[in-house]
């Protein structure tokens, strides 16, 4: 019995053990499976926990950047360092951050108008993942995201104002000055328009500046090189209310805090020092200037970017609104008045070829524009039977960057004291004439390309920059100009005949001694004569449309019988009949900011 009890008890034993090896076994096969098959059921970390730092490379030098990660995702990301222009680039290290932690993705737009800040930001910010053991392939793949929900929206104010660059935040700001409230309609992600990537010169007739520098000018004067160099296409009466208007309007945005230096200059196709230099660079005070009026408006006066106008909304003959597109839904604004201000076509392809008659193709010619300068506020004027004049005369620039077209990269500094040269080294044109001469001229040199030359006069140091908050030692480093300490250098270095470029030089300098130019050149300053001496390629680029919707000089949109269009008005790069065939360098800002602050005022009293 003993017996039996022993082998019934072993037998148990074995059994259990028999049991213990077969699940162990079935535990380690299917372990040995699931690694096989590449299907491991340990969670591995997308990131090493942690903050990491990255630098990528803007638009005005080196952006440094912070990201906070944990094993599973990007928690934060804080800009630590930039010299990036504030205003121009303020939307790009807004939105792309809070973009890149809501997808946790790298695949993120540029924001438009910020491009090289945009691109500066994402290598920087890729380059602390990267650090942090990010797989960047995978990083870069776009995700979905949660959409936010759609929501239409209905306003109802005083005056709404369609487009946020200079000549739309003039009226605004001037119609709440006249009591009325305002909504501003934005498509593009921050305010700025043209305005804010422009060189910012404003053309006035300046009693006090002018006298300090022994300038002799006349409001005549400004409105007979005004018409005479649009060929007298320009209308009479508008010009003669610009070159009025003109220092009222400067003083103006002194009142609303605006500075500028305390010297004229002459900017390119000026004809005459009488452009002021804003203290801040490029155009970024104009528009600063204005939204800090705005922020202290109490809400009374409402910017609305990422907000697309697609219709004006017409009752009895009377413009009452307009119909909008929002981010995330349809936007509609009731208004007393409506001011159009959207600025021109230059950088609508199809629109510039439809209307261009005086020049070669520009399919392939960039521009300086912002990428939102597509026509829209013409095509909604005519939608309204609104007028369309001078839409052939298209402005051409000589002076795009070969890369991008856009003016950054422009070393000069002023009409008098720089000279072209083309690519055999030689001048071929009047250096001070009106734009589309000096355009025109280009085009028929080798490549349609040319070099500015200018010398220590205009860069005392290499910290000096030039109107577009560039330093020249930043762009010699960046290979987008060039330095020497003779001529003979220079010209090795952009391979162009040394001969015939200091032949060019001295007699430029000669031209100087003796007050004339076989070009017929009158503008001159100083020699080129002081090392360094630098240069800098530049190209044809289109720049300003002269065309648009017809005013008045009360800024009222016109319609086809010559009658006011009741509740429309317009300013800016939107209108046509001011210019004629060619724009003044310098005029542009004075028109901007002059007719929007007329168009804000009528529309705030419905004159």
């Amino acid at each position: 019995m003993m017996r039996k009890r022993k082998l019934r008890a072993l037998f148990s034993v074995m059994l259990i053990m028999f049991l213990l090896v077969s699940l162990i076994g079935c535990g380690q096969k299917d372990k040995d499976d699931s690694e096989s098959s590449g299907t491991s059921t340990k969670t591995e970390s997308t990131f090493k926990a942690g903050t990491y730092t990255g630098v990528g490379k803007g638009n005005n030098g080196d952006i440094k950047v912070e990201v906070e990660v944990d094993d599973d995702s990007i928690l934060a990301i804080n800009v630590l360092e930039h010299n990036e222009t504030k205003g121009l680039s303020d939307a790009a290290f807004d939105e792309i951050p809070n973009t890149v932690i809501e997808g946790q993705t790298l695949a993120v737009d540029t924001v438009s108008g910020a491009t090289n800040s945009s691109n500066g930001l994402i290598e920087a910010i890729t380059e602390a993942l990267k650090a942090a053991g990010g797989d960047i392939n995978e990083l870069s793949k776009n995700k979905a995201t949660n959409e936010t929900a759609r929501e239409d929206k209905e306003y109802t104010t005083d005056v709404v104002v369609i487009g946020a660059g200079g000549a739309g935040l003039a009226a605004a700001v001037s119609a709440h000055e006249n009591g009325a409230k305002v909504i501003v309609l934005e498509k593009m992600p921050q305010p700025g328009g043209n305005t804010i990537i422009s060189g910012a010169a404003y053309n006035a007739v300046d009693p006090v500046r002018q006298s300090k520098q022994g300038i002799e000018d006349s409001v005549d004067k400004h409105y007979t090189q005004t018409y005479e160099g649009g060929d007298m296409k320009g209308d009479p009466e508008l010009v003669r209310t610009l070159v009025e208007n003109a220092y009222p309007t400067l003083q103006w945005l002194e009142g609303l805090g605006m500075e500028f230096t305390d010297e004229v200059f002459t900017v390119l196709g000026g004809l005459w020092p009488r452009a002021h230099k804003p203290v801040k660079p490029l155009g970024t005070g104009y528009i600063e200037t204005y939204m800090s009026y705005i922020e202290k408006s109490n809400d009374e006066i409402q910017v609305l970017v990422n907000t697309e106008a697609k219709e004006l909304i017409v009752e009895n003959d009377v413009v009452v609104g307009v119909k909008a597109e929002g981010k995330n839904g349809n936007v509609v604004v009731n208004a007393k008045s409506v001011v159009m201000a959207a600025g021109g076509f230059g950088a609508n392809v199809d629109m510039r070829n439809e209307y261009n008659s005086l020049w070669p193709d520009l399919t392939n010619l960039k521009t300086t524009n912002h990428p939102g300068a597509t026509g829209d506020g013409i095509a909604m004027g005519e939608q309204v039977e609104a007028n369309l004049v001078g839409m052939e005369y298209i402005q051409l620039l000589p002076m795009g960057d070969p890369e991008t077209g856009s003016l950054s990269g422009n070393i000069e500094q002023g009409v008098e004291n720089r000279i072209f040269v083309n690519k055999d080294g030689n001048r071929f044109v009047d250096e001070g004439a009106r734009r589309d001469v000096m355009t025109k001229a280009l085009m028929e040199q080798s490549d349609q390309t040319m070099w500015v030359i200018v010398d220590k006069h205009s860069y005392p140091t290499g910290d000096t920059k030039n109107n577009f908050n560039e330093s020249i030692d930043d762009l010699v480093a960046a290979g987008r100009a060039y330095k020497a300490d003779t001529l003979e250098d220079l010209a090795k270095q952009i391979g162009v005949d040394s001969a015939s470029f200091v032949k060019a030089v001295e007699g430029f300098n000669n031209a100087v001694d003796a007050g004339t130019d076989e070009f017929g050149r009158t503008l001159f300053d100083q020699k080129l004569d002081t090392a360094p001496f630098y240069a800098g390629a530049r190209v044809p680029t289109v720049h300003h449309t002269m065309g648009g919707l017809q005013i008045n000089t009360d800024a009222q949109v016109l319609n086809k019988e010559g009658q006011v269009i009741k509740g429309l008005y317009a300013a800016g790069e939107v209108t046509g009949g001011i210019h004629g065939t060619n724009r003044l360098g310098g005029n542009a800002l004075a028109d901007v900011n002059t007719f929007g602050r007329i168009a804000g005022q009528n529309a705030a009293i419905g004159k």
